[in-house]
């Protein structure tokens, strides 16, 4: 996007862009494509079972249309395949947490200029919010992890360890897909005692409760109990301040067995921090919602994991969506 000549017409489709943004989250946070469902469906049906008005309705269905993510003719509204598989909540493709935890960032990014000039963030953590919110954050990671798992489990190469620690793994995503990939591992997931419930419910359903426990705990405040070959890091450090990321990382050192690998996935800035534009714009969101919490390079990473005692530092041949990218280090024998 940076690379594109900005001209006055980018600029101003730039500024607009959150209209369709929020068209969009308003039609899933309404579930209007699960409503449309396989059918073709007037607007005044979709008005009757949201009971709001048929206009109203009637625009909103327009407007998504004119995204192409409906599709319309004299008998009414009906899924494009795509909307089809990934904005209705019967399809085991689902998006829709995702989009919703992104509709509850909404307000605060409207803040931004004021979380710039104080340097304090705008919003409540996701680890503070409600339930609702807690499950569209935790179920939207599940939905993520799920589709990128299958491409990113293959490079980290974990043969011949027994235990793994997905710390602060949510609902265990990439350590059942872990366990799956090599039959000799079992894994634990550590997180909050909040996130207990989607963890195991989702464990239970993937038909990996036997492989796969849950411990509750913070990993900022709390020891880490047991020993291990792996301790995961997807995602956790962006969420802290670098006296926090180091905590963690010595927590994680400390945990492992010598010969073990602590292994960092995140969404990785260049060593410049002005670029790739998805690491930069997530770090004005950590802005936004945290006290220190922000987009890493992978020389501050490597850094981190050397300053813990870790060596054979590397950077896995992996480049996930958003700029996600894998740094590995190894706890001496």
């Amino acid at each position: 996007m940076s690379q594109q000549q900005w001209t006055p017409d980018r600029i101003l489709e730039t500024s607009g862009a959150y209209w369709a943004t929020c068209a969009l989250h308003g039609a899933v946070a309404l579930d209007v494509f699960t409503r449309i469902g396989d059918n073709r469906v007037d607007g005044k049906a979709v008005a009757e079972h949201l009971d709001a008005p048929v206009d109203a309705v009637n625009r909103l269905l327009d407007a998504v249309t004119a995204m192409g993510l409906l599709t319309k003719d004299a008998s009414g509204y009906a899924n494009t395949p795509a909307s089809r598989t990934y904005l209705s909540a019967d399809s085991d493709r689902y998006l829709g947490y995702i989009i919703r935890h992104h509709h509850h960032l909404v307000g605060s990014w409207a803040r931004l200029p004021e979380a710039v000039a104080t340097g304090k963030p705008i919003r409540q953590p996701v680890r503070d919010k409600g339930t609702e919110e807690r499950k569209a954050f935790l179920m939207g990671m599940f939905n993520l992890a799920t589709r990128l798992a299958p491409r990113l489990v293959p490079v980290v190469d974990l043969s011949g360890f027994r235990k793994l620690l997905d710390l602060g793994g949510g609902p265990g995503t990439y350590a059942i897909h872990f366990c799956r990939r090599y039959p000799e591992l079992t894994a634990t997931v550590m997180d909050l005692p909040t996130t207990r419930p989607f963890a195991e419910d989702t464990i239970r359903k993937m038909g990996m409760d036997e492989r796969v426990a849950f411990i509750p705990g913070d990993y900022l405040q709390d020891d880490i109990p047991g020993r291990y070959d792996v301790v995961w890091m997807s995602h956790i450090l962006h969420g802290e301040s670098p006296k926090g990321c180091n905590r963690i990382i010595q927590k994680a050192f400390r945990c492992l067995n010598p010969g073990g690998v602590g292994v960092i996935h995140e969404f990785i800035l260049d060593d410049t921090l002005d670029k790739p534009l998805f690491p930069a714009l997530f770090s004005l969101n950590m802005l936004l919602g945290t006290e220190g919490g922000r987009a890493y390079s992978q020389a501050q990473l490597s850094s981190m994991l050397e300053t813990a005692g870790f060596v054979d530092i590397q950077r896995l041949d992996f480049a996930g969506p958003n700029d996600s990218g894998i740094v590995r280090g190894v706890k001496p024998v």
